[in-house]
């Protein structure tokens, strides 16, 4: 793992990854290198018109790239399960859940939902099981769900998974990162429980400049924060380009092991990537299998493929 890059990445021709929030950002950089390396790529995301211009970069940088955008709202279910049923392909390799939202004004997914909880993880949460069959069915699959060094924040509240009793943007955001890493901790459980070779992997990018950390503040028209924000991308953050290294090594690098959490090397915030610390709850079987509950409840999604 020492000095890692994206020319380390192993050949990936023949095979096909969805990474969601491909539009911008981590994802991009993901969906961008995944295609330089031979995979066949679909760029999952929201808008239609980034989409598009997500997919056309892609071309551009990587002639013959076989890149191909499809939409993908995570806070609405009912395009979850469109994506899912509408996806021609039997053999799914990866599934890179990298789309998020951080820090915004409460509000809610259209499906109640409050929306970084919704998002971040219900979302995920939905797609993976819809998709579920097709990875168990492609030798070496790989399910990368995208972290947080701000897991940290907050553990989930089992009994206000949306931030009912009161909303504090930062601590909802934590909780959701916690959730991502519950997710991987218990869907790498029952994988192994039922012997199969798919693995499940959380990685996160430490500090990174994206539009990640300034679509909070626009939306609520804070610019004095927005110019923070751009000047702490500019001076401090790595960039986009280093931050999804984590990702990729969890998705591509052989011997990654379930449950496994990668980020920077560097105080979890810069760098190639390690191993990354995590907090204690985020390995707690019983919060994990009591999140897998709820979640399957509040979307309706059952990993059937999972019972016994």
């Amino acid at each position: 793992m020492p000095g890692w890059n994206a020319n380390d990445i192993p050949d990936q021709s023949g095979r096909t990854a969805v990474v969601t929030g491909a539009n911008s950002g981590i994802g991009l950089v993901t969906a961008l290198e995944l295609a330089r390396h031979g995979a066949h790529v679909v760029l999952a995301c929201r808008s239609r018109p980034r989409g598009e211009e997500a997919e056309a970069l892609v071309r551009r940088e990587v002639p013959g790239a076989r890149a191909e955008f499809r939409p993908l709202d995570l806070a609405d279910l009912s395009s979850v399960r469109e994506f899912a049923a509408s996806l021609p392909y039997e053999r799914l390799d990866l599934l890179i859940n990298n789309a998020g939202v951080m820090a915004l004004p409460y509000s809610t997914t259209a499906d109640g939902f409050e929306t970084q909880f919704g998002v971040n993880h219900l979302g995920h949460f939905a797609l993976t099981g819809l998709l579920l069959p097709r990875l168990l069915d492609t030798p070496g699959a790989r399910v990368v769900s995208v972290s947080s060094g701000l897991h940290a924040l907050a553990t989930i509240d089992p009994a206000d998974l949306n931030s009912e009793r009161g909303y504090r943007r930062w601590v909802a955001y934590g909780r959701s990162k916690t959730a991502n890493l519950l997710f991987v901790h218990e869907l790498a459980r029952r994988l192994e429980a039922t012997g199969s070779g798919t693995v499940a992997a959380a990685a996160h990018p430490g500090y990174a400049a994206t539009n990640l950390q300034s679509a909070g503040v626009k939306l609520e028209g804070r610019r004095l924060a927005e110019r923070i924000v751009g000047v702490g991308n500019r001076v401090i953050a790595q960039s986009a380009q280093a931050g999804a290294l984590p990702t990729l090594y969890a998705a591509t690098a052989p011997g990654v092991r379930p449950d496994s959490f990668t980020g920077p090397r560097l105080q979890g915030w810069r760098g190639a990537p390690a191993r990354s610390w995590r907090a204690r709850w985020t390995l707690d079987d019983v919060a994990g299998e009591r999140l897998w509950d709820a979640s399957e409840r509040l979307t309706g999604v059952t990993y059937d493929s999972l019972k016994g």
